[in-house]
């Protein structure tokens, strides 16, 4: 009993690691597709606009590892990694959802991030991250 105990942490632990990774290299996809350092662009210039793109990006990410971990159906080994592929597709969805967005939209996204006011193009960003999220875990499901 101990020991299946110690197992499911360790499972938990095992999946929780995994989205945690996920989810740092989504935050650093953004950093990359943007103009300046994201941390500073946050934390010291407290961009509201970088502030939801970096969240609407980090909740897409776990909408996709819950729905990957609720697929794997026990089979621990095949969850962590379809959990792994399915985040970075996630990842790699979002980025390329950016820079079409940022293709065929008037003016750049990664300069609208600096912006002092939230911009309507954020919005429409964070949509997008959200909604590959939502296809994606119903995909899985």
């Amino acid at each position: 009993m101990l020991a299946e105990l110690f197992l499911e942490i360790g499972i938990v632990l095992s999946y929780a690691v995994s989205g945690l990774a996920l989810m740092l290299i989504g935050y650093f996809v953004v950093d990359l597709l943007t103009p300046g350092k994201l941390h500073v662009i946050l934390w010291e210039q407290k961009s509201r606009n970088a502030a939801v793109l970096v969240a609407s990006d980090l909740a897409g990410v776990a909408i996709i590892v819950i729905a990957a971990i609720r697929a794997s159906s026990d089979d621990f080994l095949f969850g962590i990694i379809s959990t792994l592929v399915f985040g970075l597709v996630g990842i790699i969805l979002m980025a390329l959802s950016f820079l079409l967005i940022d293709a065929f939209t008037p003016g750049k996204l990664g300069d609208i991030v600096n912006a002092d006011q939230l911009h309507p193009e954020v919005w429409v960003n964070a949509t997008a991250h959200v909604g590959i999220a939502g296809i994606m875990a119903a995909a899985l499901l």
